[in-house]
């Protein structure tokens, strides 16, 4: 901080924030009754605001202990700050900026392990909630059950004091709280899986399973009564923070705020209606409790999600000038492709009551052009390995099965190869991608599709033929 820089958001000087942007509760009035793993943007953009409006309306003291599994820069910028930051909401006609109260402390998993451990113990802790992406769950690609193998989940499974994994993390956490007093609780995923809440529920029992553990089996017949997996559905685009974003929330809080996140106006969140024990009133601030979220999740993940990563790759592959959706949305072919490639995916989803397929397509479009977002496409590309088995893979059985043409998710996969080939990834297989480039060059897709676990597909000669087709020198993104 300069001499001439504001200072620095807190509670100590949130009082100098307009009236018209502070919390509308008591941030002191709160404990922590959630555990939140993986506090970055999205869950402070997406998951902190309904809990916030959920005890605006009913109260309970529902506070947010937050978790950073790798990185110290939550911490960093969020503990010196009482857990206090801003949302700026990127309106078309201009951005919305207000403070965010609702988390009340900030962790690092490691660093911070002991209290992360007394938290997930606590009887007061009632629900778990995560955002780690999906590939913190550490996954294995052809199973999709734990992968036993990885050094994260072998070393967690040797014993070390602190969990590094998640799933070591919450075996511990639920072990800890058995022997405590056996409160029931909930752990929801809020990743962009598929399945998401059996996928949390299998890979913490096979972690334990997994454990020398001499009361694993008590542990494990617990988890059946009192531990529940909610699925849900949730979605918001949220951009990464950049220093624009930040001397926005700066100018309308008359304060510096190292955590400002940023987010569009559209945001949802479903719920299925399971919680194992007491949770905030959440419907109070329009999240929808449903028996089964499926049909909404693979909505979500197969159409804005499927269609966000082919943007994504197609408009990397033009190079300068295509950095964020908007720009791509606004290319002669941009809003014809997100089209054609969602009336593609829509014909492998169920019909659904209340879910009005063309309309949710035609709010991705208007979603897709707010030129207010300047949503990245390079974040939306990163770990295409751990996003693309959910968002084209899935719908692409289905759809070949049922004998359908696939040309845009075979243009999807073609412009997401070209990018492991071409240009250095972010990715945490890249370098495996990258060997499948090594010989023929034909042989490529069916090499990127087994590393991904689709042996199936990779046998698919017509499939495997169009990729090939796309990938053709001349070939090119639509226009």
């Amino acid at each position: 901080m300069t001499a001439d820089s504001p200072p620095r958001l807190s509670l100590a000087t949130l009082p100098r924030v307009p009236a018209e942007s502070r919390p509308p509760i008591d941030p002191g009035a709160l404990r922590p009754r959630i555990v939140h793993l993986g506090i970055g943007a999205f869950h402070r953009a997406h998951q902190a605001l309904y809990t916030e409006a959920a005890e605006a309306a009913h109260g309970g003291g529902w506070g947010i202990a937050g978790v950073t599994q790798r990185s110290r820069s939550v911490v960093d910028a969020l503990r010196p700050q009482d857990g206090l930051y801003s949302f700026t909401e990127r309106r078309p006609d201009g951005p919305a900026t207000r403070v965010v109260g609702t988390v009340t402390e900030v962790l690092h998993a490691t660093d911070d392990g002991t209290r992360l451990g007394a938290l997930l113990a606590s009887p007061e802790v009632t629900v778990v909630t995560l955002t780690v992406t999906e590939k913190g769950y550490r996954r294995d690609a052809a199973t999709g059950g734990l992968a036993l193998d990885d050094p994260l989940i072998r070393d967690d499974l040797a014993g070390r004091p602190a969990p590094v994994s998640v799933a070591g993390q919450l075996a511990a956490g639920l072990r800890a709280r058995l022997r405590a007093d056996g409160a029931p609780v909930s752990l929801v995923s809020c990743d962009n899986m598929a399945d998401n809440g059996a996928v949390l529920r299998r890979l913490v029992r096979e972690f334990i399973a997994a454990t020398a553990w001499d009361d694993r089996d008590r542990l494990l017949d617990w988890i059946t009564g009192s531990v529940a997996f909610p699925a849900t559905v949730v979605d918001r685009i949220v951009p990464a923070t950049t220093d624009t974003d930040r001397r926005t929330a700066a100018r309308a809080l008359t304060l510096d705020d190292a955590g400002a996140v940023t987010g569009e106006p559209f945001t949802q969140w479903v719920l299925q209606d399971i919680f194992a024990a007491d949770r905030p009133h959440w419907e109070a601030a329009g999240v929808r409790f449903v028996p089964d979220v499926s049909p909404y999740q693979l909505a979500k993940l197969r159409l804005l999600n499927g269609a966000h990563s082919l943007i994504a790759y197609l408009g990397l592959g033009l190079g300068h000038g295509c950095e964020t959706v908007a720009d791509v949305l606004a290319t002669p072919w941009g809003e014809e492709t997100v089209r054609a490639y969602c009336a593609e995916a829509a014909q492998s989803l169920p019909p659904t009551e209340g879910l009005d397929l063309p309309a949710y397509i035609d709010s991705l479009v208007d979603r897709f052009a707010n030129p207010a977002m300047h949503h990245r496409i390079q974040q939306i590309a990163m770990d295409g390995s751990q996003k693309i088995p959910e968002r084209w893979l899935a719908p692409l059985r289905e759809l070949r099965a049922a004998g359908r043409d696939t040309p845009l998710l075979a243009t999807a996969l073609a412009a997401w190869a070209r990018r492991t080939r071409d240009r250095p990834l972010d990715d945490p297989r890249a370098e495996e991608l990258r060997r499948a480039w090594d010989g023929p060059h034909t042989e490529a897709p069916r090499r990127l599709l087994r590393l991904l676990g689709a042996e199936d597909l990779a046998d698919d000669t017509a499939l495997v033929a169009s990729v090939r087709a796309e990938l053709d020198p001349g070939a090119r993104p639509p226009r």
